[in-house]
């Protein structure tokens, strides 16, 4: 990708991270939205579409989803809900026209036992991201306008973190791509077995949440953890030695606390310390490390994915990712002072992830350690 490009998107992850601390400043303006969509949506959403076309620039189909995903959160945000309506049809036309043409209209490759499981990841990912933009559109005119379902959760701030799922699907799509073919029958059966149990299980898991089944949220939410540490085992003992392992394997750490996080805020219902102040805090806790460490290492990784080996200590670089992501961001969510050092520490860590060259390759070919 160029660095103009590069550019872009990382003044809209800064940008996306400043409107989650306007609370501070405007606390009667509800900017999570705002902050949500342009990191999930207007970015991963992009990087998807531009990852599936396989181009090193931007296409006219790129560029269309990211301008129009870029408005649709700015009406989502401002309430103009019949404007947001039109442009989500738009955006699930320019994903199914490029799912469509990549892997046909019927994924017939998830039942395919010969199919690589990162194209399975790859097309649930597109799939995902064009249902996900139908139900939220389904969500607006719902509780806005025809009131035709009585879930109390059936509504946009429900649909609007949802769209995470995309990037979780195209990010472990990277992973699966990134390791060694199953050295036999039984990790082939666990790569399938992981497969359907994230992709059913998520499903299954926002059913609950529409009809508030707590007890259920927990059974799936456990069933789900085990899955992601699964996967994590997979890519520790088959994954290909190179420097983009580093940060995926990283990526997986926050799937990991994402998922701790997830059964621990479900878990405390159940409890006497239950309070909707704890849970509030556990709550903010899974966003803030499911947006800015799990989403965003698939984002980071997808926007230098063709200049691996990046020339950087990937092991400092990603310990700055983790003491942001894991504190400073969560400080400053509830600290004002804190939100000014996040901002720029993170910032820093963009900037060095995005912008640093490529590693250059000795005479004798090999590529310098990392």
């Amino acid at each position: 990708m160029s660095e103009k490009n590069r550019a872009i998107f990382f003044c809209i992850i800064l940008i996306a991270l400043l409107f989650g601390f306007m609370h501070h400043f405007f606390p009667e303006i509800h900017f999570e939205r705002l902050h949500i969509f342009l990191l999930n949506l207007c970015t991963g959403g992009t990087l998807i579409i531009y990852l599936t076309e396989g181009k090193t620039i931007f296409s006219l189909k790129t560029t269309v989803f990211f301008i129009s995903s870029f408005i649709y959160a700015i009406f989502s945000f401002l309430e103009i809900y019949n404007m947001a309506i039109a442009i989500s049809l738009l955006l699930f036309v320019v994903v199914e026209t490029i799912r469509i043409k990549k892997f046909g209209f019927f994924p017939y490759n998830f039942f395919d036992t010969k199919s690589k499981m990162a194209e399975k990841f790859h097309n649930a990912s597109l799939l995902c991201l064009s249902i996900g933009i139908l139900l939220s559109t389904f969500a607006i005119i719902n509780h806005e306008y025809l009131k035709l379902l009585p879930f109390r959760k059936f509504e946009l701030n429900t649909f609007f973190l949802g769209f995470s799922f995309p990037v979780s699907l195209i990010t472990l799509s990277i992973i699966f791509s990134t390791m060694k073919k199953a050295p036999s029958n039984t990790h082939k059966i666990l790569k399938i077995l992981s497969f359907w149990i994230i992709n059913v299980g998520v499903i299954i898991f926002f059913i609950f949440i529409l009809f508030e089944s707590f007890i259920l949220e927990l059974i799936i939410s456990l069933i789900l953890f085990f899955t992601v540490a699964l996967v994590f085992w997979m890519y520790y003992r088959l994954g290909f030695k190179e420097q983009r392992k580093l940060f995926l394997s990283s990526a997986i750490g926050f799937l990991n606390i994402t998922a701790i996080t997830g059964v621990a805020y479900i878990f405390l219902y159940f409890t006497n310390h239950y309070t909707p102040e704890n849970s509030k805090i556990i709550k903010d806790i899974h966003r803030i490390v499911s947006l800015y460490g799990w989403n965003l290492t698939g984002i980071i990784v997808i926007l230098r994915n063709n200049d691996f080996p990046i020339d950087l200590n990937s092991y400092r670089i990603i310990l700055l990712h983790w003491i942001s992501t894991i504190i400073l961001i969560p400080a400053g969510y509830y600290f004002p002072a804190m939100a000014l050092i996040a901002t720029i520490t993170f910032g820093v860590f963009i900037y060095i992830v995005l912008f640093r060259k490529t590693k250059t390759i000795s005479m004798d070919g090999k590529v310098p350690e990392f």
